[in-house]
């Protein structure tokens, strides 16, 4: 059988790392069209208080450790390296069955089955695949975002625009926080987070754009107009995500003819940003391991897992240390104490 990728598109802003996701990139042979894609300035970052005060700023620096670029863009550049047809889209795992000797039956929604040699489970935090070889499920970590975008941000938004900066801002106090970014062309990705139950945000009618907007932000009366005004000016609906986490430093036994990348491997919060910088590399090492070992999958899987699981544990560790301290009793103070041990250290 042909090699094929099964998949659904999706498409948002990355930074990538210079240490694993530029690292995959030029694996790839695709690091100079990268190149070409980056959000210039997209480094910085600031953090401000409810008031509106900016506390610490760091600006791009222009080393490139930490470039954004835009996920359609990046994904762009994917596809178009790939040999036409090499991924089916529209396919979405229901059911998969081993077979015994390393092969696996994946059955799709729309009834298709396909057997595999080699099974690689690439397909996120619900993954299918994943029960093949760990019987573990994401856990709720007690934050949820309220996500939404305004666009065309320094004509439009002014007074957001200039507070999120040309980077990333994070508005921070106890248990929730205000969190954007600037994207290319002038638009603001804001994020409300807040600590809550699931039950919290399950409550809200998200089929009511206005309503949803306004009950998230209650949550943040007396803050700064211009901080506010990034979610009331919100240009999109507002739309509920959970953030879940597997445990960290989960593993799972050496099954024949099946492994995991990405988030199905290791899904972690987002605050060390480097779910999709891992995502990449992780693909990177497993073809290098592939290639090392063509007449022996096994020997390929076995290497490739040694190096992922402490890789993911120490990345893992960093998101949930990080995303303690955006929102413990001490913010928005933790995370610049954060921010400035680490330049000490640098």
């Amino acid at each position: 059988m042909n090699r094929a990728v099964w998949g659904t598109p999706r498409a948002w802003t990355w930074r990538p790392s210079d240490y694993n996701g530029q690292f995959a990139l030029d694996a790839a042979g695709l690091f100079d069209e990268f190149l070409g894609l980056i959000h210039k300035g997209g480094e910085a970052s600031r953090v401000l208080d409810k008031d509106g005060t900016v506390l610490l700023e760091e600006p791009d620096d222009g080393t490139g450790g930490r470039l954004e670029v835009h996920r359609g863009a990046l994904r762009q550049i994917l596809l178009d390296s790939l040999p036409a047809d090499t991924i089916k889209w529209g396919h979405r795992a229901a059911a998969v069955r081993p077979l015994g000797g390393g092969r696996h039956e994946v059955t799709f929604a729309d009834g298709v089955t396909v057997e595999t040699g080699l099974l690689v489970g690439a397909d996120g935090a619900w993954s299918r695949i994943r029960p093949l070889l760990a019987d573990v499920r994401p856990e709720y970590v007690g934050t949820s975002f309220i996500e939404t975008y305004l666009f065309d941000g320094d004509t439009r938004h002014p007074a957001g625009a200039k507070a999120v900066g040309g980077g990333a801002l994070f508005a921070l106090a106890p248990g929730k926080g205000i969190l954007a970014h600037r994207e290319p062309g002038g638009v603001l990705h804001t994020y409300v987070a807040l600590n809550k139950p699931q039950e919290w945000i399950a409550a809200i009618d998200f089929t009511d754009a206005g309503a949803a907007t306004a009950r998230g932000a209650e949550e943040f009366d007396g803050w700064a107009p211009e901080l506010t005004a990034l979610i009331t000016d919100g240009e999109t609906a507002p739309v509920p995500r959970t953030i879940n986490a597997l445990p960290i430093g989960h593993r799972w036994d050496r099954v024949p003819g099946v492994t995991l990348l990405g988030d199905a491997a290791h899904l972690m919060s987002p605050f060390a940003g480097e779910g999709a910088n891992l995502a990449m590399y992780d693909g990177a090492e497993l073809g290098k391991a592939l290639a090392a070992h063509p007449d022996n999958v096994e020997a390929a899987l076995t290497a490739y897992e040694e190096a992922l699981f402490p890789r993911s544990a120490a990345a893992a560790t960093e998101a949930a240390r990080n995303h303690k301290l955006c929102f413990d009793d001490n913010a928005p103070h933790s995370l610049i104490d954060l921010f400035t041990n680490h330049e000490q250290a640098e």
